[in-house]
């Protein structure tokens, strides 16, 4: 069973993170690219707003099974994991919070878009935000693999 958790918890890592990673990522250069009027930048910058949304709420499988797989192998005390949960939580926080709020902002703001330049604060915070994103999955990622102090080899 633990090997099945296992697995199905990698995968979803995989097929519901990763792409959230990529979409938020490119999401502030095409929004930039939409509010200055560039052709074809709307639809890219609606379409990463919703794969960012829609993966936001998808990407609950992966601590759900990861959590599964902590209780079957018995490791739910161990330091890494409850770093790598507090992490897991901080970048859903970044992602709901920071992120997908921005982006939603930006959005709005196309209509009216007549240049990048009142938005151009917005889509810094954006970039930083999604950043720090990505740094705290790289890090759970490093964490998951390493498991510093584990007892159950690597």
């Amino acid at each position: 069973m633990t090997k099945f958790l296992l697995s199905v918890h990698v995968l979803a890592a995989i097929v519901l993170i990763g792409p959230v990673t990529v979409a938020a990522s490119l999401f502030p250069r095409y929004a930039g690219a939409a509010l200055r009027a560039e052709a074809g930048a709307v639809p890219v910058t609606l379409l990463l707003r919703r794969i960012t949304r829609g993966y936001l709420v998808a990407g609950i499988v992966v601590p759900v099974f990861g959590l599964a797989t902590a209780v079957q192998m018995k490791v739910l005390g161990d330091v890494w994991l409850i770093v790598s949960i507090f992490l897991t939580a901080l970048a859903a926080a970044v992602l709901a919070l920071v992120v997908v709020p921005a982006q939603t902002t930006l959005v709005n703001a196309l209509p009216q878009a007549g240049g990048e330049q009142p938005w151009r604060g917005l889509l810094s915070r954006l970039r930083m935000g999604t950043g720090v994103f990505n740094l705290l999955w790289a890090v759970v990622v490093v964490l998951m693999i390493v498991r510093p102090g584990s007892t159950t080899g690597a």
